[in-house]
This record gives structure tokens, C-alpha cells and sequence, in this order.
């Protein structure tokens, strides 16, 4: 981790500042309105700034605005089904959506970070938040506009590089990445192997943690999208098992930080900060990344609950684990099933 962490460049830094910015923002809008209780919308429009990291502006504008559109309408669909009362074969059918077009999305436009996680995770979030039909503006509102001003940061940059002109290589770094778009990635087995494992894997975890009641199914569904890697991503079992472990990590820096029960301008400082060390993270460790990603989630859904926070944490950590586990057997059934149909790849 230390070496990782001796390669970050200037660049790395700018990155992950700007989406530390585009959380706190909105966040410190809200609890000066005394609406903590909308801090979930705002966040999961944030979470676009995440997207087309190292990107040249060309590309950038496509890949931040794709994933803005892709973090409204997950919370659009949240916001509808809890309108609707939530009823769980809605819900199980809405999720099979979003984890589809997620992995197509990110697939297709060759999306980074490659996971359908943060589209999953806002539609879950804010399906299980009690709305009523005349709250639905409101809250799409705020989600647009905190993803809107996500996206208007992310390509700050083009006006000072701009100003730059010639000297751009001297005062800014370069912009190297660039996607790799699969137009027709939805004829690759591969992809919907993928789609396989976290709908099935979703259905299994949550279907598990339902019937043994432990509180917060939903973490058990977001936990197993965490750790089943994108599609021809190698499928091995050391990979999940550090993706666990940083999720399970995660959970005690969240117990660290919610157990003194501290006020909601802190909470909103931990998420900037967690957001920054996530986006730090993602490119070089997931595992490690998801040490931040985390409490960075389970933050936004404190500010938006009354339970008791110890409470919240053991469900959490149980559903977790539970997830974590029924997403690492489905990569080894993947990986086994790959072994037999490909000897060679073995």
C-alpha cells in the first residue's frame, strides 16, 4: 500500500479534490438549511465527479455527464419505489434493472471505476427512505444539481488549461486515460456472466439475510456488487477476500467516526474526506479503497436515519460479511465455470 501510495502524482491529488469539493458542497448547503435529512440525494449526484478521472476533456465531458445521468436516474428510481412503499418484489426487480443498465453503462462507454456499485447503492439507499408522493420534486431537484455541479467541477480544469495554452505541460500534468468504449459489448458473454453473478448473487445475499432477519438486507445486496470484479476482470479469490476486508475495515473506521455521535457538519467532513481517499484508492487497490467507500456510505445513510447507531453497525457488519461471502463464491463458480468450458484458461 505504502508503494502504491509514493506513485500518486499531482494529478492524483487534483482529482481527488475535486471530488472531495463536490460532496461537501452540497452536504454543507444542506446542513446550513437544517435538511441533513436530504444528504443522500445530494451525495449520490456527487458521486458523478468520481467518473473519467485522468481523462482529456474531450472524453471527460462524455464519461462525468454519462455517469451524472446514470446517478440521477438510480436515485429517480429510488425516490419512485419509495413513493410506491417498497415493496420487495419491486424492489428485486427494479435492482435487476439497475445492476443491467449499470453493467452495460460502464461496459459500453468504458466507464471508470468499472462497477455498477454507486448506481446500486443509490438506488437501494433511497428505495428504503420513507418519501411521499409530493417530495418526489424536491428530492430530484437536489440529486440534479449536486450531480449538475459535480460535473461542472470535474471540467473546471479545461478553462485554466486553456489559459495555459502551450505551457499546459508545465504547470498541469498530463491527461493520459483514455476509455476504451465496446459499442457492442452487449453481444460479449462475458458481460452478462457478469450480470448473472450480481443479480443472482444480489437475490441470494438479500434473500439470506431476509429470512435469517438481519436488519438492513440492503447492505448484504451492496456488498455482494463490491466484490464480484467487472467483467474479464480476473476472477480470483485473493481479490475478493481483500475486498472483503476492506469492507469489513470499513465498517469499524465507521464505528470510530458514528459512535460518538458526532454533529452533522463533522459527518459531511468525513464524507468529503473518505471521498477524497476513495478516489485516491480506487485506481490502485479496490480493496483498500473500499476501506473509505465504507463509512463514506454508511455516513450519507446515518444522516438520513434515527436508528440507533450501534444497532446499525452490527447489522451492518453481519450483512456484510453475508454479502461479501455470496459474492466471492460467485467468482469462484465463475472461475470454475470458465476452468471447464476453458480448460487453457486454467
Amino acid at each position: 500500500m505504502i508503494e502504491r501510495l509514493k506513485g500518486l502524482r499531482s494529478l492524483d491529488i487534483e482529482v481527488a479534490t475535486r471530488a472531495a469539493i463536490a460532496a461537501a458542497v452540497p452536504l454543507l448547503i444542506l446542513v446550513a438549511l437544517g435538511r441533513v435529512d436530504w444528504a443522500p440525494y445530494a451525495s449520490f449526484g456527487a458521486m458523478a465527479a468520481l467518473y473519467g478521472r485522468s481523462e482529456p476533456y474531450e472524453t471527460r465531458w462524455r464519461s462525468v455527464s454519462t455517469a451524472a445521468v446514470g446517478m440521477v436516474v438510480s436515485v429517480g428510481l429510488g425516490i419512485l419505489v419509495a413513493v410506491a412503499g417498497a415493496p420487495l418484489g419491486l424492489v428485486a426487480a427494479v435492482l435487476g434493472l439497475v445492476i443491467v443498465g449499470g453493467v452495460l453503462l460502464t461496459v459500453t462507454l468504458g466507464l471508470f471505476p468499472p462497477t455498477p456499485l454507486f448506481f446500486v447503492f443509490g438506488f437501494l439507499i433511497c428505495a428504503e427512505i420513507p418519501t411521499t408522493a409530493d417530495e418526489i420534486g424536491i428530492r430530484m431537484v437536489i440529486t440534479i444539481a449536486a450531480a449538475g455541479f459535480a460535473v461542472l467541477l470535474s471540467l473546471s480544469g479545461w478553462v485554466l488549461r486553456r489559459a495555459a495554452g502551450g505551457r499546459e505541460g508545465r504547470y498541469f500534468s498530463s491527461l493520459g486515460r483514455l476509455p476504451t468504449p465496446r459499442p457492442r459489448a452487449y453481444r460479449d458473454a462475458a458481460v452478462w456472466i457478469n450480470i448473472a453473478q450480481l443479480v443472482l448473487g444480489s437475490a441470494v445475499a438479500g434473500s439470506i439475510a431476509l429470512l435469517a432477519g438481519v436488519g438492513h438486507p440492503t447492505w448484504a445486496v451492496v456488498s455482494v456488487v463490491a466484490v464480484v470484479p467487472p467483467p474479464r476482470a480476473p476472477h480470483s479469490a485473493s481479490r475478493s477476500v481483500h475486498r472483503i476486508i476492506g469492507t469489513v475495515i470499513g465498517v469499524g473506521v465507521s464505528a470510530a467516526v458514528l459512535l460518538p455521535d458526532p454533529p452533522a457538519v463533522v459527518i459531511v467532513l468525513v464524507i468529503a474526506v473518505c471521498q477524497f481517499a476513495a478516489e485516491i484508492l480506487v485506481g490502485r487497490n479496490y480493496g483498500a479503497a473500499l476501506v473509505f467507500v465504507t463509512p463514506l456510505a454508511l455516513s450519507i445513510s446515518h444522516l438520513a436515519s434515527t436508528a440507533p447507531v450501534p444497532g446499525l453497525l452490527l447489522d451492518r457488519v453481519i450483512a456484510t460479511t453475508l454479502g461479501a461471502t455470496v459474492g466471492l463464491l460467485a467468482v469462484l463458480t465463475a472461475r470454475f465455470a470458465t476452468r471447464r468450458s476453458d480448460p487453457a484458461a486454467g
